[in-house]
C-alpha cells in the first residue's frame, strides 16, 4: 500500500509578493511606511521624517502626499541610499 504523502507549503501570507519587495529585503532597505493624518499632525510628521539624519546609510524621504476626502492626509515615508 502507498503512503499518504503530505503536500508541502511553501506559500505564507507574511511572505513577500513581487520580486522588488524580495530585493529590498534581502539588501536590508527599510519598508515603505504609509501614514494617514489630520492635517496639522501630518505637517508635523513629515517635518519630523525630513529633520531626521540618515541612518545606516539611509535617509528618509516623504513622498505620495494627498489629501483624502474625509479631510485627512496620506503620505509614505521611504528610505533611500544617503550619498555620500
Amino acid at each position: 500500500m502507498m503512503g499518504w504523502i503530505r503536500p508541502c507549503h511553501f506559500w505564507s501570507y507574511d511572505m513577500l509578493v513581487r520580486p522588488r519587495d524580495l530585493a529590498d529585503r534581502r539588501t536590508g532597505t527599510p519598508r515603505p511606511e504609509t501614514f494617514k493624518l489630520p492635517i496639522h499632525a501630518a505637517r508635523l510628521k513629515a517635518r519630523e521624517i525630513l529633520d531626521q539624519l540618515p541612518q545606516a546609510g539611509y535617509m528618509a524621504v516623504v513622498e505620495n502626499w494627498r489629501q483624502l476626502p474625509d479631510g485627512q492626509i496620506e503620505f509614505t515615508k521611504r528610505h533611500l541610499p544617503a550619498a555620500d
